[in-house]
């Protein structure tokens, strides 16, 4: 009654976690859905330069042609060039110079002892001077309008009354002081000297330019100036198939792209346009689902993992979206390479290209141009996934940078040249965006780190770390157990030669080798690596005393392992380095010695589990091997070549290799790896 229980608990479980499943799946494809934008796709793709194959492009309704930007931009400067700069009058200004040069002539009158006389005249010609000066208008050349010279039209407001004005007709201060100085010089009696001297302290602009206003009339024409030019009328032929999409045919294409979005937004049904997109995105996570199920069930299977990948996707298409509504200047600032970059790192290669291939064909979708965008990214996700396909040194990131660049570049002039025909014409600042993609890549390496955290997932860079013999762990047991250190070091190398041979994440079995042994720490000389004295403490202990303490280093290795945070795919290794065997060296000296004893037998067994994982298989046989290999007093080709085949020839008799996926031709492999290498590592000769 309690096994059914168990079963119909398991299956709940099955159940709940496949719920979960589905839901993160609408919950991902609801947002992805929101975040696009709601209008209606352009059915064709053009460029400039290329045969129109499709058939005749007959146009449905009326619509305007659209001026090129060339065009908008000649008009802009024609519409410019006519506007004139306004200038405000100041009257007021003038009246209280002329009243303040009255003042200066009273006070430097008594200085210089002028008569009254003398002084009337002074007074009536400086006034005169500066009221014609004034009545004419002073004003200051404005910068903006310098390449006009000193002679260009303007408009005079004097009290909101325009009044049309040229510049030459008018006084700038420097006009104005040389006009006074010949008027004065012309009337006899006077010194020029001081009246000039006193008029020019009073000469000042009454004309002031009025930026604010002069910068509205432009507005004001640029927004009334009109951006289409002619008509293509309902029923007329836009482009004929065989045609060549020149000049006029392109820009009569982004007319009808431009009517047809404009139509689609006010005209379109909305509710339509969001069910395809929901049945287009739809369809590629559901792709991406079968693709876990059949070749990833383990992935398939942990919605922790699941939820991971589908977040990955969500927030770069989130991204994208956000882009679109931003209006982007260009949508390949976008580093859609990190995607790739992620969950190679993070899964494989295979993972990395479908879901890069799924995330670019639903982009395709949403941007323009997008034969050139899905040839863009994919080909330079493609290069970002080979480029770091065995992550052993972290300058690998940058060198997967710049290949990424250089391939972005090969493509960006392959696609300019079809495009344009000639290198000359090519806008290299174009390849700006694409270099700005790469650099925004590099943002991969921290978000590795994050999500290795947050979803509690070991990655390349993690072992790389971990593999550092100088990490604290290695250290302490290099120092307090050097004998069980080399042994881990040679272990090491034997697994990772053989992983590499066979297929499999041989960074991943050097860490699992090198911390295997970490329980041993706990009392080293019961461990025969370890004991250099000639003293052995399990001379004195009962043997079943004896096993249960090296046994125990499995259990006191996993309790260390979690202490210092190490990742579970790596305490794996410590759990199932020796699976389920028999502790068979004190098993045997008990049933030697005390032959009529009864005793259970798991007391002197591991209690597992068996490796599961290739990685874990290759890891117990090398562990055996190389702590076999110890024992051979003179080693040689045929005494190494017997004890790899009859250690591994017991593992499999033990079936400890059962669940590990390791083939009788990887079996093959892994001997003949380990006979070559301890033959080397023995220095042993071999006959020729």
């Amino acid at each position: 009654m309690a096994k059914l229980s168990t079963s119909r608990q398991k299956a709940l479980l099955r159940k709940y976690a496949l719920n979960v499943k589905y839901f993160m799946m609408l919950i991902s494809i609801i947002v992805i859905v929101y975040a696009l934008p709601k209008q209606a796709k352009f059915g064709y793709e053009y460029e400039k330069g290329r045969i129109w194959n499709q058939k005749d492009l007959i146009s449905p309704y009326n619509f305007a042609i659209l001026k090129t930007n060339q065009e908008i931009e000649a008009d802009q400067k024609t519409a410019l060039a006519g506007v004139t700069p306004i200038y405000q009058r100041n009257d007021d200004v003038s009246t209280q110079l002329i009243e303040g040069f009255k003042n200066d002539l009273e006070v430097r009158w008594h200085t210089a002892g002028i008569n009254d006389r003398l002084k009337a005249r002074y007074l009536q010609t400086g006034q005169d001077l500066l009221k014609y000066v004034y009545n004419i208008g002073v004003l200051k050349l404005n910068d903006k309008y310098q390449q006009k010279g000193t002679n260009y039209p303007i408009t005079v407001l004097n009290n909101n009354i325009a009044s049309e004005k040229n510049t030459s007709d008018l006084f700038t201060r420097e006009k104005a002081v040389a006009y006074c100085d010949e008027a004065i010089g012309k009337i006899q009696g006077l010194d020029k000297a001081f009246l000039l001297n006193l008029i020019q302290d009073r000469l000042q602009t009454n004309l002031t330019y009025d930026a604010k206003l002069t910068a509205r009339m432009e507005q004001e024409v640029i927004e009334n100036l009109s951006i289409t030019r002619g008509m293509v009328q309902k029923g007329e032929t836009i482009i004929g198939k065989g045609s060549v999409i020149n000049d006029e045919a392109y820009q009569k294409l982004a007319s009808y792209k431009k009517a047809f979005e404009d139509n689609a937004r006010i005209n379109g049904n909305h509710t339509l346009v969001l069910l395809g997109q929901f049945l287009l995105v739809g369809i590629a996570i559901t792709l991406l689902m079968v693709f876990l199920y059949l070749f990833r069930r383990d992935i398939f299977d942990d919605n922790r993992l699941v939820s991971l990948i589908l977040l990955v996707i969500t927030a770069m298409l989130a991204t994208l979206s956000l882009a679109l509504k931003m209006q982007l200047p260009n949508l390949y600032y976008i580093p859609y390479c990190i995607v790739p970059i992620i969950i190679r790192i993070l899964f494989d290669t295979r993972l990395a290209l479908n879901i890069h291939l799924l995330v670019v064909l639903i982009a395709g979708f949403f941007v323009p141009n997008s034969f050139e965008f899905a040839f863009f990214e994919i080909t330079a996700g493609m290069v970002s996934i080979y480029s770091i396909k065995n992550l052993i040194r972290r300058e690998q990131f940058l060198i997967s940078a710049v290949i990424i660049t250089f391939t972005y570049f090969v493509a960006f002039l392959g696609i300019s040249l079809i495009r344009e025909g000639s290198l000359t014409t090519i806008d290299w600042t174009d390849f700006v965006p694409f270099a700005v993609s790469v650099l925004l890549t590099l943002l991969a390496y921290p978000l590795i780190y994050a999500f290795e955290k947050v979803f509690a997932i070991t990655s390349d860079i993690t072992l790389i770390e971990l593999t550092n013999t100088n990490a604290p762990l290695l250290r302490e047991m290099a120092f307090s157990a050097p004998g069980t250190f080399q042994h881990s070091l040679q272990v090491a190398n034997l697994a990772e030669n053989a992983i590499f041979a066979i297929g499999g994440n041989a960074l991943l079995v050097r860490a699992g080798a090198l911390y295997h042994d970490i329980g041993k720490m706990e009392n080293p000389l019961f461990f025969i690596e370890n004991q250099i004295s000639g003293f052995n403490p399990h001379d004195k202990l009962p043997y079943e005393e004896s096993a249960q303490i090296i046994i125990r280093h499995v259990s006191k290795g996993i309790e260390m392992a979690r202490k210092a945070n190490l990742p579970e795919i790596v305490i794996d290794f410590i759990r199932t380095h020796h699976g389920n065997t028999r502790v068979d060296y004190f098993y045997q000296s008990f049933l030697k010695n005390f032959p009529e004893k009864f005793i259970n037998e798991n007391i002197f067994r591991y209690p597992g589990p068996i490796p599961f994982s290739k990685e874990g298989g290759v890891l117990m046989l090398a562990d055996s091997v190389e702590a076999a290999s110890r024992s051979l007093k003179e080693p040689d080709e045929e005494s190494i070549g017997i004890l790899v085949d009859r250690i591994v020839k017991y593992k499999l008799d033990q079936n400890q290799l059962k669940d590990s996926d390791i083939t009788l031709k990887d079996i093959e492999t892994i001997k003949e790896i380990f006979k070559r290498m301890l033959m080397s590592i023995y220095h042993v000769r071999i006959d020729y």
